[in-house]
């Protein structure tokens, strides 16, 4: 039976026109993205099938294009699909959080956040510049590799941070492992990046330790 004979309540399209998406499954939406499945096998099937294969819908997401296209019902068209509709929604967020007081308003950022390093395989140290009035100017990856004193320099944080023009920054680096509490060297980059930008009048907000799924905020554990 194809997904036109369901009852109208329990087609994935309707069911999200009438309750919204936070109603549907994830393999309902996931077939809302296939659109179409094959002979013998509905979208909802097939979505089934992958979400099973995959283990989630986080780790289809970052599957490579190879192994994306060996699921039945795929193939590079609907691969690069998926990856413009991830790209969207980076991009979404990334608009949401910059119409915002990123200090008061630390969801936003931390949706972006998520979005932004999900499934990153390596470690990255970020900046976050902003305003006077705690709007984004910049987000910019600076470091890549183990933060520690030997990849992470406070001084090429200073010279960035003046030449975006900020007057308060928020650091920014993930934890691949998935773990986001912070090391003995996480604090410590944390501070001497602190003190070299309170010599310019530049106050560090917060710094973010971005794990899956927590994000660890040093500013609501009040170690800044």
């Amino acid at each position: 039976m194809t997904i036109s004979h369901w009852p109208q309540s329990e087609r994935p399209r309707e069911k999200l026109l009438a309750k919204g998406p936070a109603a549907l499954s994830d393999a309902e939406l996931l077939a809302i993205f296939l659109r179409t499945g094959i002979t013998g096998k509905t979208a909802v099937d097939i979505a089934r099938e992958q979400l099973q294969r995959f283990g989630s819908l986080g780790k289809l997401f970052a599957a490579s294009e190879a192994t994306f296209c060996e699921g039945v019902g795929l193939g590079p068209a609907k691969y690069v699909q998926l990856q413009a509709v991830l790209e969207m929604s980076k991009r979404y967020l990334c608009e949401n959080m910059q119409t915002t007081d990123a200090f008061s308003s630390p969801n936003e950022v931390k949706n972006y956040l998520r979005a932004h390093f999900k499934n990153m395989s390596h470690e990255v140290f970020c900046c976050i510049y902003l305003d006077t009035q705690n709007k984004i100017i910049q987000f910019e990856q600076l470091f890549r590799g183990t933060l520690d004193s030997a990849s992470v320099y406070p001084r090429e944080v200073a010279k960035q941070a003046l030449t975006q023009g900020a007057k308060s920054v928020m650091l920014v680096h993930n934890h691949p492992s998935g773990h986001a509490q912070p090391s003995q060297a996480d604090k410590s980059i944390t501070l001497q990046i602190k003190n070299a930008l309170a010599l310019l009048d530049i106050a560090v907000l917060d710094h973010f330790i971005v794990g899956d799924p927590e994000i660890f905020s040093f500013a609501e554990h009040g170690m800044l």
